[in-house]
């Protein structure tokens, strides 16, 4: 490999959300990735840091030209310059759209269990969360259509938040899901927001497919969120785009976000997301290939030594939902537990609403020796709490 991923850097006492724990402990719960981001990135944000002045800023032809041309080559969707919209951050747009699509009491359905930060931007701004739970058999996520349809059929329905690929459980959805979804948000008139920020962190051998790709309905239906911020370890940054083709959804959104004030970026935004996508490619193929091989050994060690937990199957992201049922107790609890007493700090699966309980989700983003140790940690735990 090119770049060094095995390379260990200290994170503590940088302000870090994710290394401001006590010394012992390994954290391996919120997504961002304890790799250094792309060189080619760190370079143009040095350059660019070097000029002094950091003043106001606006949206240049090159940051238009990245998202189009990267979503082309990598995904064989072709968007147009007129769709994209600047933003802060998925997140920040994913609440400006509740509080522009929505009125209070509506329901926004949500597929569970899923990214635990949807849940607050719909009861933050009023809404109900309505849960279409997943069905888990065999180790596998998969759609309950019928449930879907019952609940997008509620007239007070009228916003569905995907997460493809999925988070926590690392499914990419199929061309033929995306195809039956969109349908069914048309028939009953609610729009698609799809969050899109992992959709680059495939297994080497897997792609993605965009909601908006799959056909002109979901095309004229849906709002895509999009960043660098994931696969390229950057959200600090706070930068993110907006594919909206529709032009009366885009209007909306496009006054959502100036309502909302995030719709201009930082100093540093714009050039880190120009780098990642001119210029990180290589980069990315190798994180995607190193974390590839973080997988096989979780998977390897969980089968050989913790036959207690069982590991999600996967094709997408940097995290790992961990299937720990058979210890009958809830995940919070043995969340709670495994970090007081080996420190290894994991995310609860009960964060990520129905069926997430009896689970926990693991970021493999880090250096193997990092993995390798949070291994351990993770079966000491689990031997300490079959004891208690």
């Amino acid at each position: 490999m090119e770049y060094n991923f095995d390379k260990i850097i200290d994170r503590r006492n940088t302000a870090s959300l994710k290394w401001d724990i006590k010394e012992n402990e390994l954290p391996m719960w919120v997504a961002d990735m304890d790799f250094e981001t792309a060189p080619e990135i760190k370079n143009a944000l040095l350059e660019r840091a070097q000029h002094g002045i950091y003043g106001y800023n606006i949206i240049p032809d090159e940051w238009y030209e990245a998202y189009i041309n990267w979503w082309k080559t990598r995904h064989g969707f072709e968007m147009k310059r007129e769709w994209l919209i600047f933003s802060a951050g998925v997140v920040p747009t994913i609440s400006s759209v509740v509080r522009k699509l929505t009125t209070p009491n509506e329901n926004v359905l949500v597929q569970t269990p899923v990214y635990n930060i949807f849940f607050n931007s719909i009861i933050n701004n009023g809404c109900r969360p309505l849960q279409n739970r997943l069905i888990y058999k065999d180790g596998e996520y998969s759609i309950d259509f019928e449930d879907l349809e019952e609940k997008l059929s509620n007239p007070q329905t009228t916003l569905m938040l995907l997460c493809n690929p999925q988070n926590p459980a690392g499914r990419i959805w199929k061309k033929e899901e995306l195809e039956k979804i969109g349908a069914l948000c048309k028939k009953h008139s609610v729009v698609v927001l799809s969050d899109e920020i992992h959709c680059d962190i495939t297994d080497p051998d897997k792609s993605y497919v965009p909601f908006a790709g799959v056909n002109e309905e979901c095309k004229m239906n849906s709002i895509t969120c999009i960043a660098p911020t994931k696969c390229f370890n950057i959200a600090g940054l706070q930068t993110s785009a907006v594919s909206v083709p529709n032009p009366v959804l885009r209007h909306k959104v496009n006054r959502a976000l100036n309502t909302d004030e995030v719709a201009e970026p930082n100093t540093f935004a714009v050039t880190a997301t120009i780098a990642a996508f001119k210029n990180g490619g290589k980069w990315l193929d190798e994180m995607r290939a190193y974390v590839f091989e973080n997988k096989c050994l979780v998977d390897s060690f969980i089968k050989n030594e913790l036959p207690q937990v069982k590991l999600v199957k996967s094709e997408a992201t940097y995290l790992l939902w961990l299937d720990v049922s058979a210890l009958n107790k809830p995940s919070g609890e043995i969340a709670s537990f495994i970090r007081k007493e080996t420190g290894l700090f994991l995310s609860s699966g009960s964060a990520y609403g129905e069926g997430g309980n009896g689970f926990l989700r693991m970021n493999i983003a880090c250096p193997r020796a990092n993995v390798e140790d949070g291994l351990k940690r993770l079966k000491a735990g689990v031997e300490m709490l079959e004891k208690v």
